[in-house]
């Protein structure tokens, strides 16, 4: 994913939160580095995450291990509950927990497919 593609596809997430009456945030410098981080923090009452941002025109989204790593240590240091925000072109997104991802050797994976079977709607994961 572009870095434009990517800034738009985050915010497009952002308001979705704020329709929700959610507080967020998109993270400053977000994938310009491979430091700790996230894409966007928000949070509602007692409920805090961690968001991680992927989108993408093919079936298949592939994703750096260590990226996987820091979001991962990011969200413990934080007390934030880490978990991927992914839309497949034409899918809209769906949120899933990073322990579904698929180890396929140098990176991290998530199929459509997989995506459909694990992942939720926005209103199934946030608002439970």
């Amino acid at each position: 994913m572009n870095k434009k593609k990517g800034s738009n596809v985050e915010r497009e997430l952002l308001h979705m939160f704020f329709r929700h009456t959610w507080v967020a945030t998109r993270v400053a410098g977000s994938g310009s580095t491979q430091e700790l981080s996230c894409d966007l923090i928000a949070g509602k009452k007692r409920k805090k995450y961690c968001i991680e941002v992927k989108s993408s025109k093919k079936t298949v989204i592939y994703i750096d291990k260590k990226q996987i790593e820091n979001f991962m240590m990011f969200s413990d240091i934080f007390g934030l509950k880490p978990v991927l925000a992914l839309r497949f072109n034409r899918e809209g997104f769906l949120f899933l927990n990073p322990k579904y991802l698929i180890d396929s050797g140098k990176n991290f994976s998530i199929t459509l497919e997989r995506d459909k079977k694990k992942g939720k709607k926005f209103s199934q994961f946030f608002e439970k």
